[in-house]
């Protein structure tokens, strides 16, 4: 590649970056499931620059290129709610993702105190369940999106962050 890649907390100079990589990404998702209204695709610019302000929201850079991006926030029961993965389509396969997920979780057990990480993926999203057992989650459960789309819980305790690969 050249450059690496690193992993940092997202500023609010990053939001447009974010904002227009998190509605490439989320393309492929959507025609997978026929479903161009999925939230990352309609979520507004004001929106993103908020969860960046109040959520822990970890960004990845070739130089000055945001690459990736992921999101999280405490819940009120101590699980972290982990979403809005997304690395560039050119850079998939790389461990990106991974690397992502491994800063949220780390960020998010450290500084906010999450005691369990949650998240979850569209039950035709093959690709990314194979990336999140990988990384030590499980199935818990199912639930149906508000866009209707059927979705699968996956967990993990926070102690096990630190020994994914």
């Amino acid at each position: 590649m050249g450059m690496s890649v690193t992993i940092s907390a997202a500023t609010e100079e990053d939001v447009e970056q974010i904002f227009r990589l998190q509605y490439l990404c989320f393309q492929s998702e959507a025609a997978l499931y026929g479903n161009y209204r999925i939230d990352p695709l309609v979520q507004s610019l004001d929106s993103v620059r908020e969860e960046v302000v109040t959520d822990c929201v970890q960004v990845a850079r070739l130089g000055e290129e945001v690459v990736g991006s992921v999101r999280g926030r405490v819940n009120e029961d101590g699980a972290a709610a982990i979403g809005k993965l997304c690395v560039h389509p050119r850079l998939q396969g790389h461990g990106i993702g991974a690397r992502l997920l491994r800063a949220a979780e780390s960020a998010l057990a450290d500084q906010r105190g999450a005691k369990r990480f949650r998240l979850h993926t569209g039950h035709r999203s093959e690709g990314n369940l194979g990336l999140y057992r990988r990384v030590g989650y499980e199935t818990v459960g199912t639930v149906r999106g508000a866009d209707g789309v059927p979705m699968i819980i996956l967990e993990k305790a926070a102690g096990a962050y630190a020994a994914t690969a």
